[in-house]
């Protein structure tokens, strides 16, 4: 298959008004009165099997969750998490390209009632390239508004509702490259080489541009080994640096002599970023595992301050859950996506499980909840909806595991402190995890 290099708008309608918030959304919730409390405690609500489940966000209201699938998107209801149901589900994306359809959807992100939709995540032999977008004003009837085409594969990416940064890694610098969804073509780009060009002589495998968070003006970009950096995007066209949060040198890395193993231990593999409301906690995640047994294995999570976004400072290192084999073919506990929302810090660790953390104290991160199985289970994200908090366990890297979404209780700030004593593989108790309950607490409103 010859990729094209030229961008080409499949759109045949715009995605005008995309940035709206959670009062434009019907509250899906009957007679629309506030949901009485859910009772915490140490098990899941409710679960749904999903096929193919990786990436998962959650609507402004916290009433659906949207779900990469690998052929598509699914979408989730919410609203009784104690009974997760399936609301509508597209694949087949991109399937008026002579290349397509798009094959390995990966990542997804919500803007108001826009959704943004990537692939593929890494190489294939086929399918097209591009992002698309969905209006899901009606839950059951997603539509798609907006469709680009590009040259490059695209891991992840993040959405204000018109413009799309997606990490571009299919080109030689790794870029991060911005497309506007209404004009249907690239408007700007930034990649390391556009701050010293000798990050050129750097392997590529140490240097890919991982994951992008925006909020407001601001980029935060994970460059895998080459670390942490924030970027002025006010512009998208004329895109700046503000400040690297951290990283190994250019020098060290241009000297490393074998990147295929290197990239896959600590230090390093800076693998998602992603900031609080107010954009003054940022936390980063690694993604590491052993090359051998007895080699450095799982990543967590570091916490930064970065009130003062060009000299950020390490408040805290939140550890990953223990592993009797941190090789890729054993038991996975290293950190993947997460969320900062409301002083909590919701986390998965693949096999390791779920957890959430009490961050108002962010140098002395408080874990308030956890659940693992790691039998069963291999957590993708883990992301806060109204009245509990939802996670995804994908069956992309185990077969063995059960793929689908899973509800939790949402943990009290003022929960008892839980220890990380659990062993390896052990649960908390699958017996009781679809127990149906009431729906949660209202969630407090994510700021757009």
């Amino acid at each position: 298959m010859r990729r094209r290099t030229l961008l080409r708008s499949l759109a045949a309608a715009s995605a005008t008004g995309a940035a709206g918030t959670a009062a434009g959304h019907p509250l899906p919730t009957g007679d629309g009165s506030t949901p009485a409390s859910t009772p915490t405690g140490g098990e899941p609500l409710g679960s749904l099997s999903l096929r193919g489940a990786r990436e998962l966000v959650t609507s402004p209201d916290g009433h659906t969750a949207y779900v990469a699938t690998g052929d598509g998107i699914a979408l989730v209801d919410l609203v009784s998490p104690g009974e997760p149901r399936l609301l509508a589900e597209r694949t087949d994306l991109l399937a008026d390209s002579p290349d397509g359809p798009m094959r390995l959807v990966q990542d997804l992100a919500i803007s108001g009632d826009r959704l943004l939709v990537t692939g593929p995540a890494n190489p294939v032999d086929s399918g097209a390239h591009g992002v698309v977008v969905f209006d899901v004003s009606d839950r059951e009837n997603p539509e798609r508004v907006a469709a680009v085409e590009l040259d490059t594969r695209i891991h992840n990416a993040d959405f204000d509702g018109r413009y799309a940064y997606v990490t571009a890694n299919g080109r030689p610098e790794n870029p991060l490259a911005v497309v506007d969804t209404e004009r249907g073509e690239a408007v700007g780009s930034w990649s390391l080489f556009d701050a010293d060009e000798r990050w050129s002589e750097v392997h590529p495998a140490l240097r890919p541009l991982h994951d992008v968070t925006v909020q407001g003006d601001r980029a935060y970009l994970a460059y895998w080994d080459a670390g942490t950096w924030m970027l002025d995007v006010s512009d998208p066209t004329d895109i700046s640096l503000v400040a690297r949060v951290r990283g190994r040198s250019r020098a060290d890395l241009a000297d490393v002599e074998d990147p295929s193993t290197e990239r896959t231990e600590p230090p390093g593999n800076d693998h998602f970023v992603t900031v609080d409301e107010d954009a003054a906690l940022l936390g980063v995640g690694g993604e590491s595992w052993a090359s051998e047994e007895d080699s450095d294995g799982p990543s967590g999570i570091e916490l930064f301050d970065i009130s003062d976004p060009r000299s950020p400072e390490s408040l805290a290192t939140i550890e990953p859950p223990s592993t009797s084999d941190p090789t890729r073919g054993g038991v996975l506990t290293t950190a993947h996506n997460f969320e900062l929302v409301d002083d909590r810090l919701y986390s998965s660790w693949y096999q390791g499980g779920v957890r959430v953390h009490d961050v108002r104290e962010p140098s002395d991160p408080r874990q308030i909840f956890r659940w693992r199985d790691a039998s069963a289970t291999s957590f993708w994200t883990a992301q806060r909806g109204a009245g509990c908090f939802v996670a995804s366990s994908t069956a992309a890297l185990d077969s063995s595991v059960s793929p689908g979404v899973y509800t939790f209780p949402d943990p009290a700030l003022s929960a008892p402190t839980q220890t990380a004593t659990d062993a390896d593989g052990d649960g908390f108790g699958v017996a009781a995890a679809l127990a149906a309950v009431g729906l949660g607490a209202w969630r407090l409103a994510r700021r757009q």
